[in-house]
């Protein structure tokens, strides 16, 4: 079922929310985004998709995970103030889809219950066809609870075009891998190993396309890496923690982003419910905590910047809201600037 909601203001940029049905969630949410203030304005909805966890923006196609045991994604069309669904869901031969992302007109997604990566072809419409491959990872490691077997968390294509990596929370590793436009194949190329135990969950690259920052989420550290795009190489420099020395009880680190300008790195800390601020050096080669934030609610499962670089946004996830922030181009400090209620929030994009 879909809502229109009420329309006002609709300007060039959105924001796409995604939430968890199962939880109270309204599944997709569309809103429009004021370029000055960064204040959302929620327009309609569409429960159409179970648990639409995480979302990708082409155009005005919108694609989003069903992150259920029987994996799937959907296509929605975002012209409008609402979400209209394009079809039915497809599957992607996984269970428990976490993360996708759009690379050399395919559809990626991370499935962290079996710890694959799946592509699946673009029609010319925009939505997708069956899956062509399905690369399954494999290992584990020592924090048995949670690393019993692979998991990957999150895939996405590096900087080049060259090369699509995949973050296994699982097996404490980042993989390298080739994708073949032509068959839609899957080719594993290489594996970088970090720390034992760190459960590495998200990556964001540096934007000169040299380095990666790889959010840990077992651990509350940054592995920084070395980023060599022709060779297809990543390799780890050194870790950062996200969290202030003396912090106690366990805290989960969620997304990374990194600014347009590569002077600032910022974190989503859940349990301790904080923004951490990084600052990188001019090479992006170290980063240092400088500051942390309260999120404005509770567990932010996720984290994302506008594209002028002057607001940030985080996904409450228990909280249920979409706080939005004002950044300081001098220090990259967050400032709270507002919030709309979303109920399991766990997504948010913008475009």
């Amino acid at each position: 079922m879909s809502d229109t909601g009420t329309v006002q203001g609709r300007g060039a940029v959105r924001a796409y929310i995604g939430s968890f049905t199962s939880a109270g969630g309204r599944g997709v949410l569309a809103a429009d985004v004021d370029a000055e203030t960064g204040a959302l304005t929620v327009t309609g909805a569409s429960d159409a998709l179970a648990d639409p966890s995480f979302l990708a923006l082409a155009g005005p196609v919108l694609h989003a995970v069903s992150e259920a045991e029987a994996g799937a994604v959907a296509a929605f069309d975002v012209s409008g103030p609402a979400p209209l669904p394009l079809g039915a869901p497809v599957p992607v031969d996984g269970a428990g889809p976490t993360h996708l992302a759009l690379a050399d007109g395919h559809l990626l997604t991370a499935n962290y219950t079996s710890g694959s990566v799946t592509a699946l072809p673009l029609a010319p419409d925009g939505t997708a066809r069956a899956a062509t491959s399905v690369l399954r990872h494999e290992g584990g490691g020592p924090v048995t609870a949670r690393q019993a077997g692979p998991h990957a968390h999150q895939v996405l294509p590096d900087p080049s075009g060259r090369w699509v990596v995949s973050v296994d929370l699982g097996t404490d590793s980042v993989r390298i891998c080739a994708l073949d436009p032509a068959t839609g194949t899957l080719r594993l190329h290489g594996e970088t190993a970090l720390r034992p135990g760190t459960g590495p969950r998200h990556l964001a690259f540096h934007p000169a396309g040299t380095h990666a920052y790889v959010l840990n989420e077992l651990e509350p550290t940054l592995t920084v890496c070395r980023w060599d795009a022709a060779a297809g190489v990543l390799e780890p420099l050194g870790e950062t923690p996200v969290v202030p020395d003396g912090t106690t009880g366990p805290s989960y680190p969620s997304e990374v982003v990194v600014a347009p300008d590569g002077r600032f790195l910022w974190a989503a800390v859940r349990g301790d419910d904080t923004l951490a601020v990084l600052a990188l050096d001019p090479e992006g080669a170290k980063a240092s905590l400088v500051a942390t934030v309260p999120c404005g609610g509770t567990w932010p499962r996720d984290l994302t910047l506008a594209p002028s670089g002057r607001h940030l946004y985080a996904a409450n996830e228990r909280s249920g809201d979409v706080t939005w922030f004002t950044l300081d181009p001098e220090t990259g400090i967050p400032a709270r600037a507002g919030a709309i209620e979303a109920p399991a929030a766990s997504c948010v994009v913008l475009g």
